[in-house]
């Protein structure tokens, strides 16, 4: 804030003098007081020379006394002009401030609100993933069951057949191949 001390309004004009004609008119004021009441009269007796040269001291002070407080009308008035600007200034750059704290606001819901829409696009996007990948193992793993299923029936039946061309308890060395005709399997060596 503004220091309120003799100097705090701006320079004084250089011949500043307190205020006279109050203290003049007052000793005036005195003199007609105190002066001596006329027998049967109610005029009173006074030094006329003193009194004229008292009121004649005021009117000559007058204009001086006013310029100082014209003067001094005018730093106020200045004073005050400047504490209403700076007021004025401290409250426009609060608002900017408060605005701007707002908008800041409001750009990180906004940005939150992006994120969680982001993070939950991505969510479902990552549990469609899933689920399809889980259906294209499962049509793959069921595809290998059914060629595993018909491997392992053609070797069974392979093996059934080998067995059954066998003789009981003869040597399979010994074994003779009961017809020449494939049996659904390719033999490289009969060519």
């Amino acid at each position: 804030m503004t220091d309120l001390g003799p100097d705090a309004m701006g320079e004084r004009p250089p011949d500043y003098r307190a205020p006279q004609a109050e203290s003049l008119l007052r000793q005036v004021i005195e003199i007609v007081e105190a002066a001596r009441p006329m027998p049967l009269s109610a005029s009173s007796m006074i030094n006329k020379e003193e009194v004229l040269a008292l009121l004649q001291a005021t009117v000559q002070g007058l204009p001086e006394e006013l310029r100082a407080a014209r003067w001094l009308l005018k730093e106020r008035d200045d004073f005050l002009a400047k504490v209403q600007t700076e007021g004025d200034q401290i409250i426009a750059t609060s608002r900017t401030s408060a605005e701007q704290m707002v908008q800041r606001t409001e750009l990180v819901k906004t940005a939150e609100e992006r994120a969680r829409r982001v993070v939950a696009e991505a969510e479902d996007k990552a549990r469609e993933m899933k689920l399809e990948t889980e259906d294209w193992c499962d049509q793959k793993l069921g595809a290998m069951e059914i060629v595993l299923d018909r491997t392992m029936r053609t070797v069974a039946s392979g093996r059934s057949r080998l067995q059954g061309a066998r003789p009981p308890g003869g040597d399979p060395a010994e074994a003779v191949p009961e017809s020449n005709e494939p049996d659904g399997f390719f033999n490289q060596d009969d060519g």
